[in-house]
């Protein structure tokens, strides 16, 4: 079973290049498709101010930040934590350029070198919903996430938010999942059996867009698993 992680960041602007930097980082874990609970959630000083157009998206005021430690000091720990994972990010190139200049100013190894493999669902969201808006606001009403209490952005928020969308993108695979741990039936519980025999099921073809949308995800596992997805290998 693969684990994941699905990861946001706020920082003080947008350039991490010109000195901008991570001043929040959110991370949900899931394992086998279902989250576990075990996530992170840190604020760090970025020992600079934010820009005023990223205040008004994340709201973390400069006296807020003032006493929270810095990123270099949970380097260690946070590489640990992310160790081995597939990391779920919402424009990955962003948030990775971020990190991994963090990294950088810390002495210590980029995300390449210790992740599995970066996984970036506004690229996913751009081949199953092409010329469609797919901000992480966008695909939450589309599939119809809560979102209501969303004052500002918050990396910890958005990173639950993206979960269920991810699940939802990548088309509620665990929902098809069945729970054959225990052939007891549950107490208090009757098991009837069915003869299906007696019934004849109708066969209910895929429309065209649905194939074409099927088709767009199952490209993004070919690149993702270089050429190795199980479904194209079988079919």
């Amino acid at each position: 079973m693969s684990r994941q992680i699905v990861l946001d960041t706020e920082t003080t602007g947008l350039s991490a290049e010109s000195g901008d930097r991570v001043i929040e980082l959110g991370c949900v874990e899931l394992f086998a498709r279902k989250l576990t609970g075990n996530d992170l959630h840190i604020y760090f000083n970025p020992e600079r101010e934010s820009h005023e157009d990223a205040l008004k998206v994340h709201g973390l005021t400069t006296d807020f930040l003032r006493d929270k430690p810095k990123f270099a000091t949970l380097g260690n720990d946070i590489i640990e934590y992310l160790r081995g994972a597939e990391l779920i990010i919402h424009n990955a190139a962003f948030d990775v350029g971020f990190l991994n200049k963090e990294f950088e100013r810390a002495g210590l190894p980029l995300l390449r070198t210790f992740v599995s493999e970066v996984t970036d669902t506004l690229a996913m969201a751009k081949l199953v919903y092409p010329g469609k808006r797919n901000s992480l606001d966008a695909l939450c009403d589309r599939f119809g996430v809560d979102r209501s209490n969303r004052t500002f952005h918050g990396a910890k928020l958005d990173a639950q938010l993206l979960a269920d969308v991810y699940i939802n993108l990548t088309r509620g695979q665990d929902a098809l999942l069945i729970d054959v741990s225990s052939s007891e039936p549950v107490q208090g519980t009757t098991v009837v059996a069915i003869d299906l025999t007696q019934f004849e099921l109708p066969v209910i073809m895929a429309a065209e867009h649905e194939l074409a949308a099927h088709d767009a995800v199952l490209t993004q596992l070919d690149k993702s698993s270089n050429g190795k997805t199980v479904f194209r290998q079988n079919a």
